[in-house]
């Protein structure tokens, strides 16, 4: 059976000034799908994510859960769509709890600095709980391992409460186990088939391993897209330049 679709584009363009990077671009996400977003360094994976987000203006037509995104308030697309960008350092000395606090902005209105509600506490303790970072809640975000914190904007994520969330190299930096429980994570939040993950991978093999769904980007349109499992290899070859089977198996040969 056919899942709803979560996350539709159809002719997306957009680009910088007068440079168009993604062209013309089509393709859905179902519910509880996780989407891989693979090709060559300039391919356009960054600024279609940006696009997706509302940070960067486009033409074509964009639909989170049967929402037209055009014209939504910040507010109202923050509730549709979040982006993870790639691991940063804090600006600010927030405790993990009030970083992670920061993500409920699009569900609280009023006054310039909105009293914390039962709900807002109650995302907030979930995502710290989901993410593993519960027992450092009191602990400076400034203090933290690059692991840590990239736990911690995760779990901000997650406390945003959107349907959507787009990964920008999200396990860029990090040592294996915590790429292991990032991806965990992510993949037990797409688990009710109510929500979609897209994101963006350098790593081939990890995206692979994520996700179930591959959409190929070579020069701003789309190379393929389709289930991971049916992905013609070839079509890497084309988009990476090179043979990936073979340069895999040497890289990995050691753990056979």
């Amino acid at each position: 059976m056919n899942r709803k679709a979560m996350l539709t584009v159809e002719h997306l363009s957009c680009g910088y000034g007068k440079t168009e990077v993604i062209h013309d671009l089509s393709f859905q996400v179902a519910a509880g799908e996780r989407l891989c977003i693979l090709g060559p360094n300039g391919c356009g994976k960054t600024t279609l994510l940006r696009a997706l987000a509302g940070v960067l203006p486009c033409q074509g037509y964009m639909e989170a859960d049967g929402a037209a995104l055009c014209g939504l308030t910040t507010k109202q697309r923050a509730k549709k769509i979040a982006l993870m960008s790639q691991f940063s350092r804090p600006a600010f000395d927030y405790t993990v709890y009030e970083a992670v606090m920061l993500g409920r902005y699009a569900h609280r209105s009023g006054s310039l600095f909105p009293a914390e509600t039962v709900a807002d506490r109650a995302a907030v303790e979930d995502a710290l709980r989901r993410t593993g970072v519960w027992e450092l809640r009191e602990h400076s975000v400034m203090r933290l391992s690059g692991g840590q914190l990239q736990r911690v904007f995760l779990a901000r994520t997650f406390a945003q409460e959107p349907q959507i969330i787009l990964l920008d190299e999200p396990a860029n930096h990090l040592d294996l186990r915590y790429q292991a429980a990032l991806l965990e994570s992510l993949r037990d939040w797409t688990a009710d088939k109510r929500r979609c993950v897209a994101g963006v991978f350098h790593d081939i093999s990890l995206a692979l391993a994520f996700a179930d769904k591959a959409l190929l980007l070579e020069e701003g349109r789309a190379l393929a897209c389709g289930p991971v499992e049916g992905l013609d290899e070839r079509m890497l070859d084309r988009l990476y330049g090179m043979d990936v089977r073979s340069y895999m198996k040497r890289m990995y040969g050691r753990w056979e």
